[in-house]
């Protein structure tokens, strides 16, 4: 298949590693900020083809994982109101928050609908018009242009029923969080294809030179991302620290115009908490003013009870790249896919489901030893 098989030829990712081994002088660590690409190095043992001296850290890139704990109680609360239908992402669904999660709110009685996307709810909205209908609206910058039309629609048509609990995170403001924290220690950055599709480059150059370190914009199958993690290692031998582009017979300079024209038609910028990291200013996006009749958590009293992660789960580490899935105790054993203490277990780009399902076998065979 074009632009597929191609960037998963097994000579061509050898050869890159090759030169990955040639070009290395000294330890570096990269982090690659998407969970999609962790999933590809974990699943293809990328890692593994590398030199020693290099170091892959996972960070933050799994929208679903940095959900914070407080807005998924907020949207058990609402799923258990008479008289609502809660439509989400199926992987939101099984994510476990300080008071269960929306699967369990669901088997109490909650009407919860598992959906591909914003404008499905929206549908749903417009065939119960005796329903409240809510999304919960989760993702990086690739998922907001349609919860943005889906809300421009609702407000076309004239929606009274339709309402998003939003959790939209931004991806340039995590890096910077990341990058002015102490125990920092990561070298360069692999970004993520498909934000830069859609949001274009402009916001990491600065951080490229503030904060000197590589930035590369990398795709998503194995000869991708061992050519941004070359391009990194090459700027880092070299001295140099500047914004590159791999991905790019995807990824443009502007990005998509058009849908970002909708994303800041529809939202605007505000700070947002992160799950394991905490709040980061101008990391979210919130509903305008024009917009806000459309604001779930507007729209409902909701009484707010105390959250908290589970004490036994290091996801919070494993977000910020500090520790890897094989260094939690209940990794394999109290955690796993069908009994997850934590949200990185659970979704389909967190790096603890890609070490179960790729690595487990591998650990256990290392704690033995």
């Amino acid at each position: 298949m074009k632009f597929v098989d191609e960037f998963r030829a097994a000579d061509k990712a050898q050869d890159y590693a090759d030169a990955i081994a040639a070009k290395t002088t000294r330890d570096w660590s990269i982090m690659e900020v998407c969970g999609g690409q962790t999933h590809a190095i974990v699943k293809y043992g990328i890692d593994a083809l590398l030199p020693d001296a290099i170091t892959l850290i996972h960070g933050p890139g799994c929208p679903v994982c940095v959900t914070a704990a407080d807005i998924i109680d907020t949207a058990i609360a609402i799923v258990a109101m008479p008289g609502v239908i809660f439509c989400s992402f199926g992987d939101m669904a099984r994510v476990p928050s300080t008071h269960g999660s929306l699967l369990e709110a669901k088997a109490a009685g909650g009407d919860l609908r598992l959906v591909y996307s914003p404008i499905e709810a929206l549908q749903i909205a417009r065939e119960n018009p005796q329903k409240e209908v809510v999304f919960f609206a989760v993702g990086f910058e690739t998922t907001a242009p349609a919860t943005a039309m889906a809300a421009y629609r609702a407000k076309q048509e004239g929606l009274k029923n339709f309402s998003m609990l939003v959790s939209h995170v931004l991806v340039p403001p995590a890096i910077e969080a990341l990058m002015r924290t102490p125990a920092c220690r990561v070298d360069g950055f692999l970004a993520a294809g498909h934000v830069c599709t859609i949001m274009g480059w402009h916001e990491y150059q600065p951080l490229a030179d503030q904060y000197g370190v590589p930035i590369i914009v990398t795709g998503f199958e194995p000869v991708d991302i061992l050519q941004g993690i070359y391009m990194c290692v090459s700027q880092l031998e070299e001295g140099r620290t500047a914004l590159e582009n791999q991905y790019s017979r995807v990824v443009r300079p502007q990005g998509n115009v058009a849908a970002q024209e909708m994303v800041w038609r529809v939202f605007e910028v505000a700070a947002q908490e992160w799950r394991g990291i905490g709040v980061i200013p101008k990391s979210g996006l919130q509903l305008r003013e024009a917009f806000e009749d459309f604001d779930a958590e507007r729209r409902f009293t909701i009484s707010h009870r105390p959250t908290s992660d589970n004490g036994a789960c290091i996801s919070g580490e494993i977000l910020q790249g500090l520790k890897k899935p094989m260094d939690c105790p209940a990794f394999g054993k109290r955690c796993t896919p069908m009994s997850p203490l934590g949200a990185t277990m659970v979704s389909s780009e967190g790096a603890c489901a890609a070490y179960y399902q790729f690595r487990r076998d591998d650990d256990v065979d290392e704690r033995q030893n």
